[in-house]
């Protein structure tokens, strides 16, 4: 039965890419978000519906209890950690209420430059055609301009490309003495190949300058539950930011799945081995037979730049949703050169990435050998 605001594929199309969420709703294939298909493991549900009427009715903790239960989980002090409701919070919190100037490299996600005043946000363009950072350029651009907050997300959205650490680390160490906080966002790095050597979360302490961002909702498969976390050993940001939350920013089934997330750890890493077979599987099946630029990933997702000859991105965007009720997102307004011309794909399982590149395929007008 159609959905009351649309009549049919065309206004359903019309009717999902102005939304922000709820896909689950309207029944279609979601390879727009980003997160994780094979966690959370049924136990958490079961654990969740045995105790919903404490989670329900009870208000939940605050956040000197909350960073203690984050701090276990990722071995660290809670001193040094801010829980927001969702990484989204925080972003608001600092590009909004915190930075005179902020800097960020672009294409990147649009909520630190959108959660920023008029006129106080930079962009930095990543090296085209390759989309990489050059960290000395961008570290002249953050001394020159001034900024007191920089940010890099590693691996990037919508590009899927880490940074290596040792670009992080001479970064971090060039930025040191120009009183800038370098925020390092590493929602999507559980999906990198080491994702224990990729982070700079255990460099905290030799490096207080720098904040660690991280979004749960990604690697944990927790959209709905709105979880992310901020890592400094910087205090008087931490405090600056902790001050900018409401006394119960996270709601009782957050503060419930932190609790119980350390006894599946074993479970959440095998089912980060399984994202990385699927993406990895998805980027050599769209590199054979789709043409046009396949950006090696790190995170979850695939980045590509259609063949000239195609159609453009939103087109293909369309007609994918309306002939396949697939949804993909385009890259049209983003900073980037072309950006009509770039697609961004969340990996699945194996058999609905597959059904995704027949039907890529097909639109393309290609045959498949």
């Amino acid at each position: 039965m159609p959905h009351p605001d649309y009549k049919n594929q065309t206004e359903k199309y019309e009717y999902i890419s102005g939304q922000h969420g709820g896909y689950y709703r309207h029944d279609f294939i979601d390879h727009a978000y980003l997160y994780n298909l094979y966690f959370p493991p049924e136990n958490i549900f079961d654990h969740f519906k045995n105790q919903i009427h404490d989670l329900v009715l009870n208000y939940p903790v605050a956040q000197d209890v909350l960073a203690s239960l984050v701090g276990k989980i990722i071995n660290q002090k809670p001193e040094n950690i801010v829980v927001g409701n969702g990484a989204a919070e925080l972003i608001k919190i600092v590009s909004g209420q915190i930075a005179r100037k902020i800097i960020v490299p672009v294409p990147s996600f649009n909520e630190y430059v959108n959660a920023a005043p008029k006129g106080s946000a930079i962009e930095f363009p990543l090296e085209f055609p390759s989309f990489h950072l050059d960290v000395e350029k961008f570290a002249d651009q953050v001394i020159k301009s001034k900024a007191d907050v920089a940010v890099v997300v590693t691996p990037n959205n919508p590009t899927s490309i880490a940074i290596p650490k040792v670009d992080l680390i001479y970064l971090t160490k060039r930025l040191a003495d120009q009183d800038c906080q370098l925020i390092i966002d590493e929602s999507f790095v559980d999906f990198v190949d080491n994702p224990d050597q990729a982070s700079m979360e255990n460099e905290i302490e030799q490096y207080p300058n720098i904040a660690v961002f991280k979004s749960m909702s990604k690697a944990y498969g927790i959209c709905g539950i709105r979880i992310g976390y901020l890592l400094t050993a910087n205090s008087k940001f931490a405090k600056a930011v902790r001050q900018g939350v409401h006394i119960w920013n996270i709601n009782g089934f957050a503060e419930e799945f932190l609790r119980i997330l350390p006894d599946f750890h074993k479970e959440f890493i095998t089912s980060c081995k399984q994202v990385k077979k699927d993406r990895d599987t998805l980027y050599y099946d769209l590199k054979s037979l789709l043409g046009g630029t396949i950006y090696k990933p790190d995170a979850n997702f695939i980045f590509c730049r259609l063949p000239d000859k195609s159609p453009d991105a939103p087109e293909i965007t369309k007609k994918l949703f309306i002939e396949h009720n697939m949804y993909i997102k385009h890259c049209q307004g983003k900073t980037l050169p072309d950006s009509e011309r770039y697609i961004r794909i969340a990996s699945r399982t194996n058999k609905e990435n597959s059904n995704l590149v027949d039907a890529l395929v097909s639109i393309l007008g290609y045959k498949k050998h």
